[in-house]
């Protein structure tokens, strides 16, 4: 009941429309109620006064009132659907909302595939509810008590017997919600699980095709759709007991109501017409009865969905903008990390104590073995995560003391994983800089020597990207990353090894470009390429964690430490099997 209090929450500034669809319900139920009485009544009419005529009227009156119950049913499902939809758009924004502002540790451990069904498969389980069960369980509740205060009036010694089916009826109908609940919560989550397994299936595709994984793979995916189906079968085969058995619960008493009622009538007791009252009246009962077992059904799903997107809504970031954060205007680029220490998780420290300075416009390159810290580093800077310990400054400035928006548009990353969006490459440059013109775009775009590359292609810079970039090659790719970046003009740049997957000559000419375009920016840069770590004012030489030499390239050689070993023995032959002798 908290999941669903919570969901009727989300629908009170509609609750107009859904009052008008409540109007519209007990318009109806009241028309669908009278058409039983009159046509009793009729019949009695017609057979004491012998007047045919009498049937005409009854009949007209009827198809009238049938008529209204119609447009009123119309009326209902229109408001209903109107609350639905509105409501699960306001839950399909707050879910976008909500995935967008969680840090990177939520995305870490979470699968896109569940958080794909959560924002499909689960709101639409909720779009269900507010069209049909919100006001649908009503509706069994106003027919129920309606039909049963007109089998009081009629009889109420036979409504007594006949109405005392509808409790087994009902208990039958909860215990099956209680029932299908953990089947549904199954279910969805194995949606989920298969879509993770597609999403990586179609994504690394060009992986799976070279180890020729497809079998594997396959299989996989077939074991996941096998335990889906399972389960589903489990679900059909509990509705499909449950569903004759209330009708068969409901087939007694209207047996009991033909040999009583046949015997009241032969007494006098009863008439004919009130007889057939009462057998319509239990049909109509049968109808939303029936239904209660949907209406648990549907709460059930709706609940174990419900359940699913509150853990979202509910999830805290890690990283919280603080209440009376001020907005960072552009800033010189001045970075001091004061002892910083940070953990992704319980293992172990992924930084331990780091601290050093980083006056405006200088470069620095961070080096270091995998797991050495380094994107680390990268990424508490621009508060992808928050320290554990210690702080960061920027320009004097703690970083948490900022809104995220304005540290963002000083603190940017170019990532070595480049990732482009289905769109044109104006657009994907642009990314960063929606307001930015075509001059500008083409001004990064010459930077980044993309410009030649994208006028010799058919449309230019409306050409349309492939999913993820993939019609383009790495190099181009890291250009337009590149070149995206430039465009937002940071105060602070992070390049994660940004000029890796590009072939000498593209590299030297990025390499040039480069040079022009950080001066005046700090710039951080994760690489192993010589000619930029020899250029650096600052080398930050990483090592489980820990800053172990940091100067110039110069220094760092003559201290004749950790950088020289790693130098001599891996820097040198890194350059010369990626590009070659280094040309100076």
């Amino acid at each position: 009941m908290r999941i669903i209090l919570r969901l009727l929450g989300v629908v009170q500034k509609y609750w107009p429309l859904l009052l008008l669809a409540f109007a519209c319900l007990v318009i109806g139920t009241a028309f669908g109620i009278v058409i039983p009485r009159m046509l009793g009544d009729g019949i009695d009419t017609v057979l004491g006064s012998g007047k045919r005529s009498f049937v005409i009227i009854v009949a007209v009156v009827i198809i009238a009132a049938s008529a209204l119950r119609g447009v009123a049913g119309y009326g209902q499902r229109y408001f209903n659907e109107v609350v639905a939809q509105k409501t699960c758009y306001n839950i399909r924004n707050a879910l976008y909302e909500r995935l967008q502002r969680l840090s990177f540790a939520f995305h870490d451990r979470s699968q896109t595939g569940q958080l794909m069904s959560r924002a499909t498969v689960d709101v639409e389980a909720v779009r269900m509810f507010f069209a049909m069960g919100l006001l649908g369980m009503a509706q069994v509740l106003l027919m129920v008590i309606a039909v049963a205060y007109m089998l009081l009036v009629i009889d109420w010694k036979l409504a007594l017997i006949t109405l005392a089916f509808v409790i087994p009826v009902s208990w039958l109908a909860i215990s099956f919600g209680r029932r299908i609940r953990p089947i549904w919560l199954k279910v969805q989550a194995m949606i989920g699980f298969m879509g993770t397994t597609l999403e990586e299936s179609l994504a690394g595709v060009s992986v799976v095709k070279a180890f020729s994984h497809q079998k594997e793979d396959g299989r996989k995916f077939s074991s996941q759709a096998g335990t889906l189906y399972e389960e589903q079968i489990h679900a059909a085969r509990l509705m499909a007991i449950n569903m004759p058995t209330m009708v068969l619960l409901f087939s007694i008493p209207t047996a009991i109501i033909l040999w009583y009622g046949g015997r009241e009538v032969v007494a006098g007791n009863m008439t004919i017409g009130q007889v057939t009252q009462f057998i319509l009246y239990m049909g109509m009962l049968l109808m939303p009865i029936r239904r209660l077992g949907m209406m648990v059904n549907l709460y059930s799903r709706t609940m174990s969905a419900g359940q699913r997107i509150f853990e979202i809504l509910d999830t805290e970031s890690m990283v919280v903008e603080k209440p009376n954060a001020v907005e960072m205007g552009r800033v010189k680029g001045h970075v001091r990390f004061e002892n910083v220490s940070f953990s992704y998780d319980t293992v172990g420290p992924a930084l331990n104590n780091v601290s050093f300075e980083v006056q405006p416009g200088q470069l620095v390159a961070l080096l270091g073995r995998s797991g050495s810290g380094k994107s680390t580093v990268a990424n508490l800077l621009a508060r992808f995560y928050d320290v554990t310990e210690g702080r960061i400054l920027v320009d004097g400035i703690d970083i948490r003391d900022v809104t995220l928006a304005s540290l963002r548009k000083n603190v940017v990353t170019a990532q070595q994983d480049v990732f482009l969006f289905s769109d044109t490459i104006r657009e994907n440059i642009a990314y960063g800089a929606v307001d930015a013109g075509m001059e500008q775009i083409v001004e990064v775009a010459k930077a980044a020597y993309l410009h030649d590359f994208i006028q010799a292609l058919p449309d230019g810079y409306d050409t349309w990207v492939g999913e993820r970039g993939d019609t383009l090659s790495g190099g181009e790719k890291q250009r337009l990353s590149i070149a995206r970046t430039l465009l937002v003009n940071p105060g602070i740049l992070i390049l994660d090894d940004s000029t890796a997957s590009v072939d000498s000559e593209t590299e030297k000419l990025i390499r040039q470009a480069l040079d022009k375009l950080i001066e005046g920016r700090t710039t951080f840069i994760i690489t192993h390429r010589i000619p930029i770590i020899q250029n650096a004012d600052i080398i930050l030489m990483l090592q489980d964690g820990e800053v172990a030499e940091q100067g110039k390239h110069e220094e760092l050689i003559a201290k004749n430490g950790i950088y020289k070993e790693i130098y001599e023995s891996q820097l040198l032959i890194h350059q010369e099997s990626q590009e070659g002798p280094v040309e100076e």
